[in-house]
């Protein structure tokens, strides 16, 4: 092609270019439309947790921790969120999704590249040298007109989308972790100091039993009773040191330190975050908004459904265009000149007739791989409404035997109290002061125990809201 008919053809690549638009306006394959599931107009459990409409929003749930009203807490998760080790990885996988997204769309326009070459022939019968030099561009460009190409970044993009999800996922899960190590630690140390003012009890009642004993009052069998009693209760410390040991151990990993890093912060005994029944609970079609899993399952789906339309394509014809420009020249001097330049174009198209069938049944594969990706969105949805639905009858449930406990727990010390003046005074045998004991420290630290689940079960329900994670849009 002349320099004149190159001219020529530029002038009327345009029309060409709208046209190849026109024809690619459409693409094959199914279009993704998002699932109607048919979601329950309400929770079974509601009525057993008492609804707080002023926390019924976004904001509120993003930050739930903050409504335990705990400055250590808050502080610990948000240098989770910030050194977590997951949150990191999550992140670099968000990135990776991103620029293989970036990297698909380079299949829409044409790509371009250009090259250079010198060389020097030698004819050895006549002893002749022969120079030639060239530099050129050249592009080639796959048309997209049955959409293949587009399906495939719509599938890129879904799955780019789907990793977001990803690592929201990863901030629920990490935020309700910290929350959980830390309330399990604070019920541990509850534990320890009920504990150790039991074995002062019954440390007095050690040394009351061995003062009769050596005044002829008593009897070798209670000071032995007192003495095992005591030893029995000494025993539990040791475990429940090792248990916050561990916890704090792990908070440090959670944060992203080496174990020991908040030994001297959270060594210090501090209340166990109280848990609420006066929650912004929502709807359960609020779940699909909130829960990144069930976002990511749904993004996965979109993925899925654009595959079926990159499946099909490869059905369809494929049409490319080729094309280059330079110059060539016999010396390096005078090579860029209208009198040295070259051009051409070719045009082709291919179209698979027979591939045995592969091209029909890979379209069934992705239309499968369709079916059990709603399927996965399905029992997303189902699984997350039985969470909330576990973990507000749960909730309500603590709260009464928490109710019950304190009861127990108060008539035992009075018991315990009455069982030791009625034995001093000589006026009860020594067993009623060891069964009370027992039973004192037996309710107490079940009550230690219930409350600290409470809270657990509040931070589960949080969990199962999908509490944990600033929305960047309510539309989903």
């Amino acid at each position: 092609m002349k320099l004149h008919d190159f001219q020529i053809f530029t002038h009327s690549w345009p029309a060409i270019a709208i046209s190849v638009l026109f024809l690619t306006g459409c693409a094959v394959g199914p279009d993704y439309q998002k699932p109607d599931i048919d979601m329950p107009v309400t929770y079974l459990s509601r009525p057993a947790v008492a609804e707080d409409p002023a926390k019924d929003n976004y904001e509120a749930l993003a930050k739930w921790w903050t409504h335990l009203d705990d400055p250590i807490l808050v502080g610990l998760i948000d240098a989770a969120v910030v050194n977590n080790f997951d949150i990191k990885k999550a992140e670099s996988r968000l990135k990776e999704a991103r620029y293989r997204h970036q990297i698909s769309r380079a299949d829409l326009v044409p790509s371009l590249s250009t090259s250079g070459s010198a060389s020097k022939s030698y004819n050895g019968k006549t002893e002749d040298t022969q120079n030639s030099f060239q530099v050129g561009l050249d592009s080639s460009w796959e048309l997209d007109i049955f959409g293949g190409t587009r399906r495939k970044i719509e599938a890129f993009q879904s799955q780019y989308e789907a990793v977001r999800e990803d690592l929201r996922s990863v901030l629920v899960s990490l935020t309700a972790e910290v929350a959980i190590n830390y309330v399990q630690l604070r019920t541990f140390q509850k534990r320890l100091i009920w504990t150790e003012n039991n074995l002062r009890l019954q440390q007095e009642t050690l040394d009351l039993a061995q003062l009769k004993f050596s005044t002829g009052l008593g009897n070798g069998l209670d000071v032995d009773r007192a003495a095992y009693n005591l030893a029995s209760t000494r025993a539990q410390i040791p475990s429940l040191q090792s248990g916050m040991d561990e916890l704090r151990n792990r908070l440090a990993l959670l944060l992203g330190e080496w174990p020991g890093k908040f030994a001297e912060l959270l060594s210090a005994p501090a209340p166990i975050p109280a848990s609420k029944l006066e929650i912004g609970i929502g709807i359960p079609a609020d779940l699909l908004r909130r829960r990144p899993d069930i976002r990511r399952a749904e993004r996965l789906l979109a993925a899925q459904t654009a595959q079926i339309g990159a499946a099909t394509a490869e059905a369809y014809p494929s049409f490319k265009l080729q094309g280059s420009l330079g110059y060539e020249s016999l010396a390096l001097s005078g090579l860029i000149s209208p009198a040295n330049f070259a051009a051409g174009i070719l045009s082709g198209i291919s179209w698979p007739i027979f591939q045995g069938g592969a091209i029909r049944n890979n379209i069934k594969v992705q239309t499968s791989l369709q079916e059990q990706a709603l399927l996965d969105y399905e029992t997303a949805v189902y699984q997350a409404v039985e969470e909330v639905e576990n973990a507000l009858y749960a909730l309500a449930k603590e709260h009464e035997r928490i109710k019950h406990l304190t009861v127990a727990t108060g008539y035992a010390e009075e018991a315990a109290d009455l069982a030791l003046q009625q034995y001093e005074a000589g006026l009860s045998d020594f067993q009623n002061v060891l069964e009370t004991q027992r039973s004192l420290t037996n309710f107490q630290d079940q009550l230690a125990q219930s409350r600290g689940t409470a809270t657990l079960d509040l931070i589960s329900l949080y969990k199962a809201l999908g509490g944990g994670w600033t929305p960047i849009d309510h539309a989903g």
